[in-house]
Order: structure tokens, then C-alpha cells, then sequence
């Protein structure tokens, strides 16, 4: 039995989950409101403020999918609850950062600056002081939609590993390399 899919998900106050014909689940919070496709085969039963994904057979598609399903109902869950929020940090000499509404710009040493429109589901909120590296604030209520912009954006300059310059995600750890040593 997957110890993540036999796991029940509680559902915070203020949290509506709607199952309809053909396990589209609807999750209704005060963050907003988002719905998954869940495989038909499985069961969703919501019980005493908690909710359960069962599975029919031990068969391996059904092992398979049973607690990814769950993982992604809780990550709807805990989204219209309480909201996801992905950090990034500029390091390297000029590197800014500001926003017009959705849309980024980023000055990341191209020759040109660099512009990115955010999808309207995602808020953006860029700070720059004084000593510090700018910082691109991403909040949203999709995790997956999250993650994706944050790696979009990510992309536009990996942090490279002998003097760590680039975006990089507040906490991240570069591994970092001894650069050329000199020879005799």
C-alpha cells in the first residue's frame, strides 16, 4: 500500500472540495479555485472533514497513479488555503530587476534586457536594497504553474558554479569550483 496515497488530506475551514462525474475534483478556498482530472478508477470519499483517495486493485497502474493523485489534490488543497510563494535571486554585478504589472524586465549582463510576461494567476513583486542581490517574488495558488514561471525564469541565467553569478532560488546552494590553478 503507498504509505502517500493512503494518507488522508484534512481540510482546512473555508475549503469547498466538489467531486464530479468523472473524478474532476473542484477545490473552492479563499485563494481562489482550482479543479484536477483524477483517474476514473479511483475512489475520493470526504469524510468527517478529511478526504481519502482509494484504489480499486493492487494492480501497478493503479499503485502507480494513487499517490500521485493524492499528492496533487493536497498540493490543490494547501494552494487555495494558503498560497504558494517561490523566491528568486539576482547575483552578479548590475544585475536588476523590475516589474509593470505582469509584465518582468530583467538587465542580467545581455546586451539587451530581458522581458517575460507572467500568466494573470501569478502575482510578481520584485525588491531591490541596497547591499543585498535583487529579489523576483512569485505568488500564486497553482504549484505546478508556480514552479513552472520560476524555472522559466531561472533559465534565462543558471547560476554557474565558479563565481555563482546568475538567478538562482533564495536558499539554493551552488556547488561551487576551484577555478584555473597556475601552473609551474
Amino acid at each position: 500500500m503507498s504509505r502517500i496515497g493512503k494518507a488522508p488530506i484534512t481540510l482546512p475551514k473555508g475549503v469547498e472540495v466538489n467531486v464530479s462525474k468523472g473524478n474532476l475534483v473542484t477545490v473552492k478556498g479563499p485563494k481562489g479555485e482550482l479543479s484536477q482530472q483524477i483517474d476514473p478508477d479511483l475512489g475520493i470519499n470526504i469524510e468527517d472533514g478529511e478526504l481519502v483517495v482509494t484504489r480499486p486493485t493492487d494492480q501497478k497502474r493503479h499503485r502507480s497513479v494513487h499517490g500521485l493523485s493524492r499528492s496533487l489534490l493536497n498540493n490543490i488543497i494547501v494552494g487555495v488555503s494558503k498560497g504558494y510563494v517561490r523566491e528568486l535571486e539576482l547575483v552578479g554585478v548590475g544585475y536588476r530587476a523590475a516589474n509593470t504589472g505582469q509584465l518582468l524586465e530583467l538587465t542580467i549582463g545581455y546586451s539587451h534586457p530581458v522581458f517575460f510576461m507572467l500568466p494573470a494567476e501569478v502575482k510578481v513583486e520584485t525588491k531591490m536594497e541596497k547591499g543585498k542581490p535583487p529579489v523576483v517574488r512569485l505568488e500564486s495558488n497553482d504549484k505546478q504553474l508556480i514552479g513552472l514561471v520560476a524555472s522559466k525564469i531561472r533559465a534565462f541565467r543558471k547560476p554557474e558554479p565558479y563565481k555563482g553569478k546568475g538567478i538562482k532560488y533564495v536558499g539554493e546552494i551552488i556547488r561551487r569550483k576551484e577555478g584555473k590553478s597556475a601552473g609551474k
